[in-house]
């Protein structure tokens, strides 16, 4: 294991002087004068010791950027990093199962971006509680049985983790039944996903619970046989401000993206929210495949703007309300435009499937493309409200 000087997001930890009760001397003040018979003797010996520890315990010490290229190396590693530090991983096989907690700016890459290592088996391959500043890069990970990448604000729902980023990451053959996710983040706020890889997975391909000013970009999510895959993304449990943009779904379950969901009330961030999911902006991606390619299920406020709707195989979209707790807010208020929909007669009778409880005439409909490939003529959509410039039945250009 080697170890290097500065690394991680810079040279220290973000604190800084003026966060210490350190006090400035006064310029003004007047000079001791040692022949004074009122000056006290100077401070020598143990006194002198304990006051330059004390000076040592609150000043952070240097980020470092440590590289591991063995099992060992790694454990070793993981037992003696602070905030800042940069981890650097060899290629290989590790296993999976480490969770760190409590780290500021910390940064877990490959050593070498073009041969990431792999974390195969374990209930998770990581977990981060209350790491803010978070940076993962270049990291596979491979048949764990719980979730793949996991990142929470261990349980202090009012306190959310700011800053994580996840770039490059490839998330596989997560569960493979049942609630497990390749990326679960939950209380996390300005959080970033980009050109990450996740195929096959047994709840969620990412999980946000409570989550906040997030970025989804650039994505690439495939489903596979023998998964059950309940969704793709899903923002729920007061989840708001998110976008998820210029990603692609194959086949990536019963509802490849899902704004919204269920959750119980004591998972709400912030608590005593009243909506699942609020302000949720879905555009320029495309879907191919799903039972579905999108359900609003408990959103206070979507768009759904400029995306390619493949041949999802019974609906388009669902209209769902499954929390149903007083106050809570009606699935409502959500814009579907410019969006180009091709799907087949003989898959899908009905574009919508609507649910008891939901206010699909607050649903606007605008300037979509509508083509039913298989019965062109047949490419009307029935709709809860008119929709304004549609177009049915014509070949995308």
């Amino acid at each position: 294991m080697g170890k290097e000087a500065g690394g991680g997001r810079g040279s220290s930890s973000t604190l800084e002087f003026r966060d210490y009760p350190f006090q400035t001397p006064n310029p003004k003040s007047p000079i001791p004068n040692p022949q004074s018979p009122q000056q006290s003797p100077p401070v020598t010996g143990i006194p002198r010791m304990r006051s330059l520890l004390a000076f040592l315990l609150i000043v952070p010490l240097a980020a470092e950027t440590l590289v591991v290229k063995t099992q060992a190396e790694l454990k070793t590693a993981l037992g003696t990093l602070k905030s800042g530090d940069t981890l650097k991983i060899g290629p290989g096989e590790y296993p999976g199962g480490h969770s760190l907690s409590g780290l500021a700016d910390l940064t877990v890459e490959a050593l070498d971006p073009k041969s990431p290592p792999l974390f195969r088996g374990g209930t998770h391959a990581w977990q981060f509680s209350r790491c803010p500043g978070l940076t993962l890069r270049h990291l596979h990970c491979q048949g764990q049985t719980g979730n793949g990448f996991n990142l929470d604000d261990g349980g202090q729902r009012t306190a959310p983790v700011k800053g994580a980023v996840l770039e490059d990451l490839r998330i596989e053959d997560i569960g493979p039944q049942g609630n497990f996710d390749a990326i679960k983040c939950s209380g996390l706020q300005q959080l970033r996903i980009e050109r990450c890889e996740i195929s096959g997975w047994g709840g969620q391909a990412i999980d946000f619970v409570g989550c906040s000013d997030a970025l989804i970009r650039g994505c690439r999510i495939t489903g596979k046989k023998g998964f059950s895959q309940h969704t793709g993304p899903q923002f729920k449990g007061g989840s708001s401000k998110i976008v998820i943009e210029n990603c692609v779904f194959k086949d990536a379950g019963e509802r490849p993206i899902q704004v919204g969901g269920s959750t119980g009330l004591d998972y709400f961030r912030p608590p005593g929210a009243t909506y699942e999911a609020k302000d949720i902006v879905i555009r320029n991606n495309t879907l191919e495949g799903g039972t579905c390619a999108c359900a609003f299920t408990g959103v206070d406020g979507a768009e759904f703007t400029g995306n390619t709707i493949l041949r999802p195989t019974k609906w388009i979209f669902r209209i769902l309300q499954e929390t149903r707790e007083p106050g809570f807010a009606p699935c409502r208020n959500v814009r579907v435009a410019d969006n180009t929909i091709t799907f087949r007669r003989t898959q899908v009778s009905t574009e919508l499937n609507i649910g008891e409880g939901t206010a699909p005439e607050t649903f606007r409909f605008e300037g979509n493309r509508w083509l039913a490939e298989d019965q062109p003529q047949a490419s009307r959509p029935k709709l809860p409200v008119a929709e304004t410039n549609g177009h049915y039945g014509e070949p995308a250009k």
